[in-house]
């Protein structure tokens, strides 16, 4: 049998052989960009139309969303949430981000301010999380919650 240290070194070194090489090609993008999907998203909130706003997500993504305490697992299940919620004619505005990027994927974590029709507002803390899918991003998932406390 061989001493723990030894396979541990063994293994690394299969990880990092060509066989685990990352064979992925990174779409090439920065800051500005990942910031726009924000802008793309919110444009499709202003349609009203909840199949366009479902569209800048991946099929099999996640929303966690702002008004809803029910996961949105499928774009069925997101299509219904954005029905109710483009009801309200909401617009986000961001107040504050951190951007990360990788390859092929982005992270864009901060506070937005959603204000609706009627004047009323949400402030609410965000994580978009996006993958390229070799023809545009698309959110993989969405994390949206209202400030806890209130200022």
């Amino acid at each position: 049998m061989k001493p723990p240290v030894l396979v541990l070194i063994m293994l690394v070194a299969t990880m990092s052989s060509p066989a685990f090489a990352r064979s992925e090609t990174c779409h090439a993008t920065n800051e500005k960009e990942v910031a726009s999907l924000f802008d793309r998203w919110n444009s499709s909130l202003r349609t009203g139309d909840a199949k366009k706003v479902v569209a800048n997500y991946a099929k099999a993504s996640v929303l966690l969303p702002t008004v809803s305490n029910t996961p949105r697992m499928t774009p069925d299940q997101k299509e219904d949430y954005f029905k109710h919620f483009l009801e309200n004619k909401p617009v986000g505005k961001i107040d504050s981000r951190s951007i990360e990027i990788d390859c092929n994927t982005a992270i864009d974590v901060g506070l937005y301010t959603f204000t609706f029709g009627d004047g009323s507002q949400v402030k609410a803390r965000y994580t978009y999380t996006y993958k390229w899918d070799g023809h545009q991003w698309l959110i993989t998932s969405h994390h949206s919650s209202a400030m806890p406390e209130k200022n």
